[in-house]
């Protein structure tokens, strides 16, 4: 007569069964594969910050050259409403070649002679979103290219006063 063991569940290890301890380490992660994970997700974090990094400067870049794009193209209304004789000579100066005395004069606007009605030129003065401040560099038609300091004659030219760097090597005040 030969006994038979039979496993009625009772916690009787033998093949194809398992115990809880040997499932509960099976389902889980082993201390070197969590480091191995923590590793590949710290240099892909680190790969990704340049990444957004640029993508933010990049869009204040943009943000740059829409603003001075603004300012110039009202710049240049001025100018040629003044040439048209739509801006009275009592509110010009002798030598300001028809340019803005300021910035302000954009936004304010000129009454033109015969008219009750203001013309603007901008609807306001935008932000250098470098800086965060509506504070422009100025430049006048008789100050040298590369000036940084105002003649006050009047306002020909506008620039970032940033003193940073474009992505493309650029120096922000040079745009």
């Amino acid at each position: 007569m030969r006994l038979r063991i039979v496993d009625c569940g009772l916690g009787i290890e033998g093949a194809g069964h398992r115990s809880r301890h040997s499932a509960f380490h099976d389902s889980g992660f082993t201390l070197i594969e969590l480091i191995i994970v923590l590793g590949i997700l710290s240099i892909m974090v680190t790969a990704v910050f340049p990444i957004i990094r640029n993508v933010e400067r990049r869009q204040k870049e943009q943000e740059l050259r829409e603003s001075l794009r603004m300012i110039r193209l009202g710049i240049d209304r001025y100018k040629k409403f003044c040439e048209a004789g739509g801006i009275p000579t009592l509110e010009r100066k002798q030598d300001d070649m028809c340019y803005p005395l300021t910035l302000e004069i954009l936004v304010e606007g000129v009454t033109p002679p015969n008219s009750i009605n203001k013309v603007r030129f901008l609807p306001r003065i935008p932000k250098d979103p470098l800086t965060g401040s509506a504070d422009w560099g100025l430049r006048s038609a008789q100050d040298e290219k590369d000036t940084t300091s105002w003649g006050g004659q009047n306002v020909f030219d506008v620039y970032s006063k940033s003193t940073g760097v474009a992505l493309d090597g650029r120096k922000y005040g040079d745009w």
